[in-house]
């Protein structure tokens, strides 16, 4: 039997082409994307951040994951075959953001633990506390330290639906000083660590900025001050240069990134300030210059004010240093006192828990020290959605219930406007259209 030549091997698949052509073509036209399903909330007290104000017997509308509509249940129509959450008896609110975390870190293990924790082992019970975290009616996070980028690569996991958790804004490694509370100061010289994000001089503080970005990045973190839980520095004292803290600042900004700063101490604070930081964490020894600047720059204070009574009961159980212990005895009631002074002055203060130094289902516990220390409930509702939104450069996408954001939504049975306890325990979520508890 004859070789068929090449040439009309080539022709008879030319053929059988261009007959395939058109019936792919014509597949492709009449094929039709679904319509997204419809979800439709019945709310029976809805709490407007933005005003302030409470409405009854509301309707929110949820398509692809988004608020479309929201108005009075008499007047707002119902798309037909939407599935109904009824939600009648409960009050609603816009789903928490915590400014402040540490989802990678488990506050259950003894300090020299965690030199046995590899960089995907964390990441792994990131995704263990990202889920508790979600649960509690966290439905977005700011995350300020982790190893390895493992909070890069948890945010990631989360977005592609890998695992479940709240919508994530990771900074990777936080910048700090030889030494300093960002460095590793807990081993003896001969093994020399040093912490990832350490970098000393204006030109390693721009270089690590940029290395941050590289590897994805949603915030730069860096320390200012000293802190509770690192070996040998003092809680008050500033760590990097006002020239350093310049870099930092302009480097981050110049790609588009807020930056958070690590401060306790008052000069840490007011060096951070001068140089244009969007975020102070903890500011525990701010003092009235400081309140002042922080007023006039618009700048928003993150004061983790709940977590003391769990390090100070739970920290002896696991070992913790006495050092540090003592350190978090010393700054606690200061930093309560001074989140008072913040809330009277009308300064922009968010819900920053720091959780990760006490368990993480626990952020939401946060809410009633913040009205202990000065806050309405309402006050402090409109920091933990609007306002930790806002902080984040995401208040067109989160935190409120209106047409066009993001379907972030809690719910529970008691008022929390009457008992900001109610906000202990959630008892219905929804991230981005889709009901993770109920």
């Amino acid at each position: 039997m004859p070789l068929i030549p090449c040439l009309s091997v080539r022709r008879v698949f030319a053929v059988f082409a261009a007959c395939a052509i058109p019936t792919v073509f014509a597949a492709d036209v009449s094929t039709t994307a679904a319509p997204e399903p419809v979800t439709v909330i019945k709310a029976g007290k809805l709490i407007d951040v933005v005003t302030g104000r409470v409405s009854n017997d509301q309707v929110i509308i949820v398509q692809g994951g988004r608020i479309s509509a929201v108005g009075a249940a008499g007047t707002t129509a119902v798309p037909p075959g939407a599935t109904v959450i009824d939600l009648s008896s409960k009050t609603v609110l816009p789903g928490l953001i915590d400014t402040h975390t540490h989802v990678t870190g488990d506050p259950t293990l003894p300090p020299y633990y965690g030199y046995g924790i590899s960089v995907p082992r964390e990441a792994l019970m990131g995704a263990r506390f990202g889920r508790e975290t979600l649960l509690s009616g966290v439905t977005t996070i700011r995350n300020v330290g982790a190893g390895g980028y493992s909070d890069v690569a948890l945010r990631d996991a989360i977005n592609a639906g890998d695992v479940i958790g709240p919508r994530i804004l990771a900074s990777g490694p936080a910048l700090g000083i030889t030494g300093g509370h960002c460095d590793s100061n807990m081993l003896a010289p001969e093994y020399n660590d040093r912490g990832e994000g350490v970098a000393d001089g204006v030109d390693a503080v721009r270089a690590m900025v940029r290395k941050n970005v590289k590897y994805g990045a949603d915030v730069i973190k860096y320390c200012g001050t000293g802190g509770v839980f690192s070996k040998g520095t003092r809680v008050g004292a500033q760590q990097y240069t006002p020239e350093e803290v310049a870099a930092i600042v302009d480097e981050a900004h110049m790609h588009g990134r807020k930056v958070a700063v690590h401060a306790h101490g008052a000069n840490g604070i007011k060096v951070a300030l001068k140089a244009g930081v969007d975020t102070i964490e903890h500011a525990s020894l701010i003092d009235q210059e400081g309140l002042d600047l922080a007023k006039k720059t618009g700048a928003f204070l993150s004061m983790d004010i709940f977590n003391t009574e769990y390090t100070q009961s739970e920290g002896p159980r696991r070992g913790e240093l006495e050092e540090f212990l003592r350190k978090d005895r010393e700054v606690a009631q200061a930093q309560r006192d001074n989140f008072r002074r913040a809330v009277q002055m009308g300064i922009k203060l968010t819900m920053g828990t720091d959780t990760g130094v006490h368990p993480h289902k626990d952020a939401p516990k946060q809410l009633a020290y913040m009205v202990q220390y000065g806050m309405t409930p309402m006050q402090a509702i409109q920091a933990a959605t609007k306002v930790g939104a806002e902080a984040l450069g995401i208040e067109a996408e989160a935190g409120q219930i209106a047409p066009g954001y993001s379907a972030d939504i809690v719910a529970v049975t008691r008022d929390p406007l009457a008992d900001i306890h109610a906000l202990d325990a959630v008892e219905f979520v929804m991230k981005q259209g889709t009901v993770y508890k109920q």
